[in-house]
């Protein structure tokens, strides 16, 4: 594939993660997508109507969701292809009552989610956005927040105070040394009132009528491509947000399936996935027994269906990085650019045995793209995905897969422009078959 179409994908993944600082922004991003494209919001609450060929949505939890096409040929014969992905990222979220002053300043307290490099998110052009529930005549009403201009920050300590960084690292205290410089105070200035006001001015609400927020810290520098030929892409939350990006852009792209395709965008990751709206929750359980039931399936055939599905776990995976050579297994040397990653634990940490590598693989080739193969070194812990918990829940057959990156889990992390667009490629031709 040459680096200009890839090169489009890859604007269109920056311009998707730029809407998207939040989970709850990474759903709302996708949603408009999917309805240009002539998808129909559905709701839980609702009895579902659905049409043959029909294109469908739901939302739980204002940061969870999952869409599908109905297939052409019976359900029980064809199953359900599915990929899944995660819309959350690891990084800094505010306190419920953040606000504190002192020494003529205001700061925000914060709880780290997730498991982000800490030290990444210093100096840098931070910001917040999420939701805040605010209080209306017709009751509470959630809206979606974010500031675009640079809002808070976290300032180094220098160097004559912490002659040691460069040997040891900077190890911040996540109580005490972690709070957001958010402004100045004057002398009858109180800092709730500050936040709350910016809130409430954010929103067209009175302070009085804020109820409740969830707030994420965001770098606001938009991503770009980089490299001397620009083949690689710098952005925050390409895990996951690319390989969201790559499912609803291969999902969108699939026209008339025979298989009933899927895919299904889950937040919580980071954190283990065990709520409502995570994977380790009904949502997908629920929404493929509804589609089970318009489909007219008795117990034999639903389990007929499930036998003959496919579930791919779509998470991002490590490059090799020639700067750290011992980090990695010398045999599984993942390259940037070098196609989707197939990533296998035999303690099952990821869902990949032979025969779903093997069926990926031949994904692959009917997309035409390279493929790579990812195992972690033995003495080092390997982290996990969504990919056990769905294949356990479903009883499917799972493969994990993702494109490969270099600074996981930074505040800017860096992958590969051909990479998007090869995993487009390779979800497409799954959903094709």
């Amino acid at each position: 594939m040459t680096l200009a179409p890839a090169r489009t994908s890859a604007h269109e993944l920056i311009d998707f993660i730029d809407a998207s600082p939040s989970p709850w922004h990474a759903v709302a991003s996708a949603e408009a997508r999917l309805r240009a494209q002539g998808y129909i919001r559905l709701e839980e609450g609702d009895r579902w109507q659905l049409a043959a060929d029909g294109r469908y949505y739901i939302v739980r939890g204002g940061a969870s969701l999952i869409a599908f096409v109905l297939g052409s040929q019976p359900l029980a014969e064809t199953g359900f292809r599915i990929v899944g992905a995660h819309t959350d990222s690891p990084g800094l979220r505010l306190k419920p009552k953040a606000a504190s002053g002192s020494d003529g300043l205001a700061r925000l307290a914060v709880e780290v989610y997730g498991g982000p490099i800490l030290a990444t998110f210093t100096d840098r052009d931070l910001s917040l956005a999420g939701r805040i529930v605010v209080r209306t005549a017709a009751g509470s009403q959630t809206r979606l927040l974010r500031f675009e201009q640079p809002l808070v920050r976290l300032p180094n300590l220098a160097i004559h105070m912490n002659r040691d960084v460069n040997e040891q690292g900077l190890k911040l205290n996540k109580q005490t040394e972690l709070p957001l410089i958010l402004g100045q105070l004057g002398e009858n200035d109180d800092a709730e009132a500050q936040l709350r006001k910016l809130l409430a001015e954010a929103v067209k609400a009175e302070t009085a009528d804020l109820l409740s927020w969830e707030l994420a810290v965001y770098d606001v520098q938009k991503g770009c491509l980089w490299g001397a030929n620009e083949e690689f892409i710098a952005c925050r939350q390409l895990d996951n947000l690319a390989s969201c990006h790559a499912a609803l852009t291969a999902l969108i792209a699939t026209q008339q399936p025979a298989a009933t395709c899927m895919t299904a965008l889950f937040d919580h990751e980071e954190v283990g996935s065990e709520s409502a709206a995570g994977a380790g929750g009904s949502f997908i359980t629920d929404v493929l027994a509804r589609i089970g039931a318009h489909a007219g399936l008795d117990e034999q055939d639903r389990q007929r269906a499930m036998s003959r599905s496919f579930f791919i776990s779509a998470d991002m995976a490590h490059a090799y990085h020639p700067n750290f050579p011992n980090a990695y297994e010398s045999g599984h040397k993942v390259r940037v650019n070098g196609g989707p990653v197939i990533k296998t634990n035999a303690n099952q940490r990821y869902t990949t045995n032979a025969e779903t590598a093997a069926r990926f693989i031949g994904f692959c080739e009917q997309a035409g793209v390279p493929y790579q193969q990812y195992a972690h070194r033995s003495d080092l812990g390997c982290g996990s995905t969504i990919g056990p918990m769905v294949a356990a829940q479903l009883g499917v057959a799972s493969v994990d897969v993702g494109s490969p990156m270099w600074a996981m889990h930074s505040a800017r992390e860096s992958s590969g422009v051909q990479d998007h667009a090869h995993m487009i490629a390779a979800l497409a031709a799954a959903f094709g078959s």
